[in-house]
């Protein structure tokens, strides 16, 4: 059976609807604050891991060596 005008317009409305929520949905998903959002939510996560923990642990270790050092090459060339 064929469809009528009203049957096609209320399907195109539909259609048009669902486009719109579905444009909303992506614009949402790629808004900048939300993608750096979930980006620093998923962070916080993992450093709260045992795993995080230990390579948090060990980048501040290593940070604090690097800080010497070059504390110690400053003073060291100030004395010259």
């Amino acid at each position: 059976m064929p469809r009528t005008a009203e049957q096609i317009q209320q399907e195109i409305e539909q259609a048009r609807v669902s486009l719109a929520t579905t444009v909303d949905q992506l614009a949402e998903r790629t808004n900048p604050k939300h993608i750096a959002d979930d980006a620093k939510n998923a962070l916080l996560a993992k450093a709260q891991t045992p795993q995080g923990r230990a390579v948090i642990g060990g980048v501040s270790v290593l940070f604090v060596l690097y800080v010497a050092r070059n504390l110690r090459k400053a003073k060291r060339n100030r004395m010259r």
